[in-house]
């Protein structure tokens, strides 16, 4: 029971991270400025459901991914760790990362917006995938699912604040958003150094190496 409450803990500070929904709002919020209410919250409906899809099919299908491709799990963290730390230190120095951007896009297409820049490559970025691949493949199907678990949480803890994000952001301020952007990005800088020494721990120990 410990094991699986510092599991729980562990995934939802992880998603929490690297979501950041409070930041993510602020670009919701930009990107449907004037549009109603109502279009705003099918977009976020659409967005958020795309983005669970997406990582639900990688927090299941995985192990299956690795042995499609011949890809070994030391792998996988060496890079999502790599791309993690990488979006990590972009937050932590007040960046946005450059593989979770918005970009350019046209607000008057409201189906194409949810879909992308917001599901992908906002949401459900390379460093999302990473994460949840990393989370699902540890163990059987109880790490699947409490992965797929507490991102449907994260899912709706977002899409409250997108819904409401106007009213949100006026409260926290400018100031405490950047300050919450650049405390995940630390906590996404040390969780991507742990994949990577998770994964070369993975790898000396295919090699035989002690």
């Amino acid at each position: 029971m410990a094991d699986l409450g510092h599991q729980l803990i562990s995934v939802f500070f992880g998603y929490f991270a690297i979501m950041n929904p409070l930041a993510n709002t602020a670009v919701f919020v930009g990107l449907t400025d004037g549009l109603g209410n109502t279009a705003r919250r099918h977009i976020a409906t659409r967005a958020l459901a795309l983005t669970f899809g997406i990582v639900f099919v990688f927090a299941a299908l995985g192990k299956t991914i690795f042995h499609f491709f011949g890809v070994g799990l030391p792998a996988l963290r060496l890079t999502g760790g790599v791309l993690v730390f990488i979006i990590g230190y972009q937050m932590l120095h007040g960046e946005g990362s450059k593989m979770h951007s918005s970009g350019d896009v046209d607000n008057d297409a409201d189906d194409n917006l949810a879909v992308s820049p917001l599901a992908v490559p906002l949401l459900a970025g390379p460093g999302t995938i990473a994460t949840t691949m990393s989370f699902a493949a540890e163990g059987g199907w109880m790490n699947v699912s409490v992965t797929v678990a507490v991102f449907a949480l994260m899912c709706l803890l977002t899409w409250v604040c997108f819904v409401y994000g106007e009213r949100l952001l006026e409260r926290i301020g400018t100031s405490a958003l950047q300050i919450v952007t650049r405390l995940m990005g630390l906590i996404l800088a040390v969780i991507g150094a742990q994949m990577l020494i998770d994964g070369v721990r993975g790898a000396f120990a295919l090699a035989g190496v002690d």
